[in-house]
């Protein structure tokens, strides 16, 4: 590879995370995705930056790449190099899975509370993702074993998880243009507006690197949430509002930053503000809906997903009849 200019990878001192390295692939027409950042970065093995690749840290449009995907010579290809941790981090564990859907193509699983979906400091095995490679080993042909979006940890419900390289185009494609239906159960703080659109960025936040915020334009990635509230409810002394949230983007953290952001916290939710209401110690936040085309051949397809006891209890005790929400259409 003479004449390629090269980009020196250095690892960053301590637990300080690393930059990541955006490379315009103007010389890579043809190429393999993992062939050509080998020859790009200087001091980093092959082997380590497919691993890089598995875990879905490399990216083109903000979509994950695949080792073996060939370049076109346009594209802006950014790499989020990952710490040494991160080396075994895609691999099975037997971590137990329910799922609502499964075939050839792809699988829908129900998510608890409390499961982690993707490696990360911290959670480096022992994730829902390694649960995927241990379920089905063929996972691990595809970035990310397949995940093309996530649940926050403390997050229950839908996730649709692709099971072929088709699928994995098919529904990346559908969540870039929104066609994919995701819609979410929220118990907020406070009698909420009957619906409304929350349209605003969202970003880091510059103090706390775990917390993200509603940004100026410059700084955040647009974000859009549609809402509606389906019930009022009372607990602690405090006024509650069931709403559904429909996303039209998928930032992280979204629901819970936007909700905040017009003053009605989820329940729970320590990070941005929502008190533990009965005890209730982690966000109010329910993947309840999924609706999508199938990969292989367009079809519609949806599932539900009923909430889980400690959320159902915690409605319960607010005096809002979950059954009958449920029960509708």
């Amino acid at each position: 590879m003479r004449g390629i200019i090269t980009t020196p990878f250095v690892e960053p001192p301590g637990d300080e995370p690393p930059s990541a390295i955006v490379l315009d692939a103007v010389d890579g027409a043809g190429q393999r995705v993992d062939r050509y950042l080998a020859a790009r970065i200087e001091g980093v093995s092959r082997t380590r930056l497919q691993q890089w690749i598995a875990l879905g840290a490399v990216r083109c449009d903000e979509r994950a790449l695949g080792a073996s995907t060939r370049l076109k010579g346009d594209e802006r290809i950014v790499v989020e190099p990952q710490p040494r941790e991160a080396d075994t981090a895609f691999a099975p564990d037997a971590v137990a899975l329910q799922f609502a859907y499964e075939d050839d193509d792809l699988l829908v699983v129900d998510k608890p509370a409390g499961l982690v979906v993707h490696p990360a400091a911290g959670n480096w095995r022992g994730t829902l993702m390694n649960g995927l490679l241990y379920h089905r080993p063929a996972l691990a042909r595809l970035p990310r074993a397949g995940i093309v979006h996530r649940l926050d940890r403390d997050t229950s419900g839908l996730l649709v998880v692709a099971a072929s390289e088709r699928a994995f185009a098919s529904l990346s494609a559908q969540l870039a243009e929104r066609s994919m239906g995701r819609r979410y159960l929220a118990l907020v703080v406070g009698v909420c507006r009957e619906n409304g659109t929350i349209d605003a960025p969202i970003g880091r936040d510059p103090v706390s690197r775990v917390r993200m915020t509603v940004a100026c334009a410059q700084r955040g990635k647009a974000a859009r949430t549609h809402y509606e509230r389906l019930a009022l409810g009372r607990l602690d002394g405090r006024d509650l509002s069931l709403l559904e949230c429909r996303l039209e983007s998928g930032r992280t953290h979204q629901i819970r930053v936007h909700l905040r952001s017009i003053g009605h916290p989820l329940v729970g939710d320590a990070l941005y503000g929502g008190p533990a209401l009965a005890g209730f110690a982690r966000q109010a936040l329910h993947a309840w809906r999924l609706a999508l085309r199938h990969p292989a051949d367009g079809r519609p397809m949806q599932w539900r997903s009923p909430l889980p006891a400690d959320l159902r209890a915690l409605c319960a005790a607010a005096g809002i009849d979950v059954d009958a929400i449920e029960a509708c259409e």
